[in-house]
């Protein structure tokens, strides 16, 4: 079958996965917004708690420091550090909590050597890679009627999937760790956990979305290499 230069016959599959994330990026911003607004009787910030849920857990090698930019909370687990941005480090808040427990959920995972988190840590350089160059040099290949470039997209961007698809397990536990540990050490209590448990769960969705859209673009790859070899 024959198809104009620079025309992508796939691009139709990643459309309904682009809207979700979409969805979900407003999703998040919408409910951390909603529980950012409502504190705690607790008056814990999110530092102040990250600290005390790794304290209780006996790590005391971990950092926790604020940055700038909103909503780029993360661990760093090559330099110990748990990074919390400006709203949530001095926020208390029950998404600041949250959000804060959930990152010292990742230092709990690294901490005791939670394999999935490792194998996420090892995936990063072929997802950058992957991410970046696999569905261009996949569309390349499929433009110029060259099945091996078409391969090593989909090899390359198969990295990226990876990386997509171990990352749930270790967003999903981060959380449950987080909303046990808040709940065990009575941080939060009642109606305060599940509002914990509403910022978590639509920040989850945004990685199911990211792993919707990974899949989207693995599939396209597959296809793009079927109708190469059909031409």
């Amino acid at each position: 079958m024959y198809f104009p230069l620079f025309y992508d016959p796939t691009i139709i599959i990643i459309i309904p996965a682009f809207l979700l994330a979409i969805y979900a990026q407003y999703k998040v911003k919408g409910t951390f917004n909603k529980y950012n607004k409502i504190y705690s009787n607790s008056g814990l910030t999110g530092a102040e708690a990250a600290r005390k849920l790794l304290s209780k857990q006996g790590i005391t090698d971990v950092a926790v420091q604020q940055i700038e930019g909103r909503l780029a909370d993360h661990y760093d687990p090559q330099k110990k550090v748990l990074n919390l941005s400006r709203e949530v480090y001095g926020n208390n808040s029950l998404a600041a909590i949250g959000v804060a427990a959930h990152e010292a959920g990742h230092a709990i995972q690294d901490a005791r050597d939670y394999r999935p988190l490792k194998i996420r840590a090892s995936l990063v350089p072929a997802a950058n890679i992957g991410s970046s160059m696999g569905l261009p040099l996949a569309l390349f290949g499929f433009f110029i009627r060259a099945d091996f470039m078409i391969m090593l997209g989909l090899v390359l961007f198969l990295g990226a999937f990876l990386f997509h698809l171990v990352t749930l397990p270790v967003e999903f536990n981060a959380s449950n760790r987080a909303i046990n540990l808040l709940s065990k050490n009575k941080y939060l209590t009642g109606k305060e956990l599940q509002g914990a448990k509403k910022v978590l769960r639509s920040a989850a969705f945004t990685y199911v979305a990211a792993t919707l859209v990974a899949l989207a673009n693995l599939l396209r790859i597959l296809m793009l290499f079927g109708m190469g070899r059909d031409d």
